[in-house]
């Protein structure tokens, strides 16, 4: 085999890292997105009963986005394993102990039937902010693209973009709001 084959076949059988930026993300629509490149669909090696999947670097799980009422009617079951142990946590709630579990279970659910569904989650690594580990960021070589635009806010405006903006009115100098 020449070198170039060589090197073409390490990189399909290579493990390679790829980070998510989750900022306004809805974990229920990114969970199939994450799941192609965690089990490995994106390879053309690609087989069910071969693990050849990838890791994903999830950061910024804490500034997800649910649409609508979907914080509040969203809940989610946990089982302790003991006798009355079961327990149905609101997304909110859940969101405000742990950032990162609505992400993983989100994913987890997503890859039901999966055989390897546990060995599978370990390559999931997810942090609630953009604090990623300098070892884990020198082993990132790709990038997944978000399924949404990241809306601009309104405190990232310049001064100069905010006066150049078309206004409707403009109110003079000695305007007070009444109350």
């Amino acid at each position: 085999m020449s070198q170039f084959g060589r090197v073409k076949q390490w990189n399909t059988f290579a493990r390679c890292w790829h980070l998510f930026d989750a900022t306004w993300q809805n974990p229920l629509q990114c969970s199939p997105l994450i799941e192609k490149y965690l089990k490995g669909l994106h390879k053309p090696i690609y087989h069910p009963f071969v693990d050849c999947g990838d890791h994903v670097v999830i950061m910024n799980s804490k500034q997800i986005a649910f649409p609508g009422e979907e914080w509040r009617r969203r809940v989610y079951f946990h089982h302790t394993g003991y006798s009355g142990g079961a327990s149905w946590t609101p997304a909110w709630e859940l969101h405000e102990k742990d950032p990162t579990m609505i992400f993983r279970k989100a994913v987890y659910h997503y890859m039901k039937g999966n055989l390897f569904r546990r060995v599978v989650m370990e390559r999931l690594h997810i942090y609630p902010d953009s604090n990623v580990p300098e070892e884990i960021m020198e082993n990132i070589t790709n990038q997944i693209q978000p399924l949404r635009p990241i809306p601009k806010t309104l405190d990232s405006y310049s001064n100069e973009e905010i006066e150049k903006y078309p206004k409707i009115i403009d109110y003079p100098q000695d305007y007070l709001l009444s109350k």
